[in-house]
């Protein structure tokens, strides 16, 4: 068991149970016409926050080999709940609030459940090729659904067009499952993994 940390802003309350360090093992299965990726690898996750109104996001996987660890992309983002942008919130840019205001309460998020009793969400990823992503999803409970919305490649990026992701904690462990469309294939299984809390 772990405990909930209690210093998060009301926003992140139903996030905060992804807070913390999640180490584990995966598994790689996906085919293309000319050549299949699979494997078994080990994959550190963090999802952290430095008091905004968003959690910090990153991730790192790696092959073991005789040779020694291969390094697989490493993904940075944020994770944060959907709402509009109020006068009290920083940015765009560097730019700070235009007033300071009430804190945001736990009524204020309870507001902003969707018709189906969750929460809608949006996190940005950036991976260590260059691609990014920006998934909508939402959160109900302790199970997170996402899927893309955008993908921007690089010029010299592999083809990469869409994804889904799925997460969820089950006995303690966080479980994710990571279905994506690339090399001209359509949207399937292609990562899967069982993490524990490290941290």
């Amino acid at each position: 068991m772990f405990d909930l940390p209690t210093d998060l802003p009301a926003d992140l309350a139903p996030l905060s149970w992804l807070v913390g360090v999640w180490e584990g093992t995966g598994v790689i299965d996906y085919e293309v016409p000319d050549h299949r990726y699979t494997g078994e690898f080990a994959h550190r996750v963090s999802f952290s926050h430095d008091g905004g109104a968003h959690l910090n996001y990153s991730a790192t996987a790696w092959l073991e080999s005789d040779a020694g660890p291969i390094p697989l992309v490493s993904e940075i983002g944020y994770w944060r709940l959907s709402r509009p942008a109020t006068d009290t919130d920083a940015g765009p840019g560097l730019l700070p609030p235009r007033t300071s205001g009430a804190i945001r309460t736990a009524d204020d998020v309870e507001a902003l459940r969707n018709a189906e009793g969750a929460f809608d969400i949006e996190v940005s990823l950036v991976h260590s090729d260059g691609i990014s992503e920006l998934y909508l999803g939402q959160a109900k409970g302790p199970r997170i659904d996402l899927a893309t919305d955008a993908v921007v490649r690089p010029s010299g990026a592999r083809d990469y067009a869409a994804a889904t992701r799925l997460y969820g904690l089950v006995d303690g462990h966080l479980l994710w499952a990571w279905d994506i469309a690339a090399f001209g294939e359509e949207l399937r299984s292609h990562a899967s993994a069982r993490l524990a809390r490290a941290e």
